[in-house]
């Protein structure tokens, strides 16, 4: 009941703006071929042929995937860097300069030299949302408390012990705060690079079905393509709040 109330007036509003634009659209206060109501939109997300479902489930395979690869190669990379300084300082500025380079500029390139275009996009993907974890990671490795650090060095615990039990779980809400701004930007990954590759073999991600109604001007399939990226990004962020909320919520009374 709580988390109803909670989400009460968000739903409220947009259940509001929702009425609202169907009224717009349907009493010609907005033109329909530029703004279709909602309730057309939802028709071309239930026809038969349209290949949603395919289109899904291929923009989501990408993005989970390298979004699993980018939590693999963050963690692992923080806890190089909180190790060996040295390793830091080497290897951080290169991540900093994959962060900073436009996708759009780099996904050309990655498509040209990599011969799979899905390994092309899981590329993509994953160039966008590993720094977040990284950085979001190292912090939280370098924030631990010092008085249990010097209990750590007390004891003579070794490098790994004091990695596994006190960097790492003092790390978790730094973590899950770079997952949450990562797995977005897994899925902005994957969706331009698909507009960079136009297709990936035989299958195609929501980027494609979005591409073909823009070239045909089929303003609902459109917006039907667009509401089903968004729907995405919102399942994973809800994902990933009721992670943060399982796995360290109690521990600051959420």
């Amino acid at each position: 009941m709580r988390a109803l109330a909670r989400w009460a007036p968000a739903a409220l509003l947009l259940l509001g703006l929702g009425l609202l634009w169907e009224w717009a659209a349907r009493s010609g206060a907005v033109p329909p071929y530029l703004l279709p109501p909602p309730s057309r939109i939802g028709a071309a997300l239930l026809e038969p042929d349209a290949g949603w479902w395919p289109a899904w489930v291929f923009t989501l395979k990408v993005c989970l995937s390298a979004l699993g690869l980018a939590c693999l190669t963050g963690v692992l990379g923080a806890a190089a860097f909180a190790l060996s300084p040295l390793l830091e300082r080497s290897l951080l500025p290169l991540a900093v300069v994959l962060q900073v380079t436009p996708l759009v500029a780099v996904a050309p390139l990655v498509l040209i030299y990599v011969d799979s275009p899905l390994a092309a996009l899981l590329i993509c993907a994953w160039l966008v949302a590993f720094f977040p974890i990284l950085s979001g990671t190292l912090a939280g490795l370098r924030a631990v408390d010092r008085s249990l650090a010097d209990l750590f060095t007390l004891y003579r615990a070794s490098p790994l012990q004091r990695l596994r039990w006190l960097l790492l779980p003092g790390a978790a809400p730094y973590f899950l705060a770079g997952l949450r701004t990562g797995a977005g930007l897994a899925l902005i990954g994957a969706v331009v690079a698909e507009f960079a590759a136009g297709a990936a073999g035989h299958q195609t991600g929501l980027a494609s079905r979005l591409l073909e109604a823009m070239f045909r001007n089929d303003m609902p399939r459109m917006f039907a393509a667009l509401s089903l990226i968004m729907a995405s990004g919102l399942a994973l962020q809800g994902a990933v709040a009721l992670l943060e909320r399982l796995w360290i919520g109690r521990w600051h009374g959420r």
